[in-house]
């Protein structure tokens, strides 16, 4: 990222970082790179370090710019999926015997890749409330972790952690601090520019934003652990593919918009579930009786599109969530269109009976861009189901 681009503002980063016009033919758009391998000047003799597909391609290179630029990174790499960026970061940064001290309301695929993958490879695992810098304390006292790992917001209580005052924990004691930013984005939020050293992201979810790529990302506030995850990344393979990058530099350009309407459409729903008889509570960062709220708008420009609620038991919840009719029912979050989830059978299935395990009660909704009344009355209409 150039000094010029540092200097823009987020809207016109997330519209130009990486997207010069073709220098050939003016098209404003650039091209989508197709190729799989390029051709040398010589042996040896690479134009603009191109080779193989694997190794690099331009379109790759030109989100890799743009999600770069939007989190303040020196540098930040494409992937075929969320927990592909994730598995390279890990193998990266630990060797056997490390140990990863992980939020203990993280996506249930994290936790998943490090105790049934990385697990018996050697690397070693705790959970802690990292929204409780206390609990956070005296788990690094007790013993020192090469990695500390949080999602904030979290999937799908919504707990807020205070991400300068985790990376400072977790530098005190030699940590590698990753923030997964999936569900803030950095139209919202930028660890690292709080203290973190890499952000992570789900870029099938709000980067990409129309349900329609499936894609992963780090951005880097260190280039040496930059270099070292991409040589994994190239020897291991997990890149994402030119279309899948160009469908979501596409979407990236109007995240920002995108991130407001998702926050005004998720106050929404979230202010009218609260006053609601039949909801028990409502998880949602916006509302101020949530305990995190005041560390949410100091760290956050705008709340984000998801709202969890509580229901009176786990048959209420599946209810309402098999009853909506505008919120589809489907996993996944952070698309222009709403959905409904239950964590416990869907997302989140894979971490029943551990500490992770979401509870029955819980319905998470992701709430898109279409017009508040109409996702109000949903919920209403599915709530007056039960």
């Amino acid at each position: 990222m150039s000094t010029h681009d540092a200097a823009r503002g987020f809207d016109s980063l997330a519209v130009h970082a990486g997207q010069a016009f073709d220098p050939t033919t003016g098209a404003v758009i650039p091209p989508v790179h197709l190729s799989t391998t390029y051709a040398q000047d010589g042996i040896g003799g690479l134009r603009d370090g191109y080779e193989y597909g694997r190794s690099g391609n331009p379109t790759r290179t030109a989100l890799e710019t743009q999600i770069a630029a939007l989190e303040g990174g020196v540098r930040a790499l494409s992937f075929a999926s969320g927990l592909a960026a994730e598995d390279a970061l890990l193998r990266a940064a630990l060797v056997p015997g490390d140990e990863v001290l992980l939020g203990n309301d993280v996506y249930g695929g994290t936790y998943r890749l490090l105790s049934r993958v990385l697990g018996p490879w050697g690397v070693r695992l705790r959970v802690v409330d990292m929204s409780d810098l206390d609990a956070v304390a005296a788990a690094i006292e007790e013993r020192a972790p090469r990695m500390v790992w949080v999602e904030t917001p979290s999937n799908p209580m919504l707990r807020i952690t205070d991400i300068g005052g985790l990376a400072r924990l977790g530098h005190d004691a030699g940590a590698i601090v990753v923030v997964d930013n999936t569900f803030a984005s950095p139209a919202l939020q930028r660890p690292l520019s709080l203290g973190a050293d890499v952000v992570v992201h789900s870029a099938t979810k709000y980067l990409g934003g129309h349900s329609d790529v499936v894609g992963g990302a780090l951005a880097f506030a260190d280039a040496e652990l930059a270099e070292r995850t991409q040589f994994l990344q190239f020897a291991a393979g997990a890149v994402s593919g030119p279309l899948d990058a160009y469908l979501t530099i596409r979407g990236i350009k109007t995240l920002g918009i995108r991130m407001q309407r998702h926050s005004f459409n998720a106050q929404a729903v979230a202010e009218h579930l609260v006053t609601h008889p039949r909801v028990a509570k409502v998880y949602y960062p916006g509302l101020p009786v949530h305990p995190g709220h005041a560390l949410a708008a100091s760290q956050m420009s705008g709340f984000g599109g998801i709202v969890s609620l509580e229901l009176a038991d786990g048959a209420a919840a599946r209810r309402f969530a098999e009853s909506t009719r505008l919120f589809t029912l489907a996993e996944s979050l952070g698309g222009v269109e709403s959905l409904v989830n239950y964590p416990d059978a869907m997302t989140h299935a894979s971490v029943r009976g551990t500490e992770l395990a979401v509870p029955e009660t819980i319905v998470r909704l992701s709430v898109g861009i279409e017009s508040a009344e109409d996702l109000v009355a949903d919920v209403d209409q599915a709530l007056a189901a039960l």
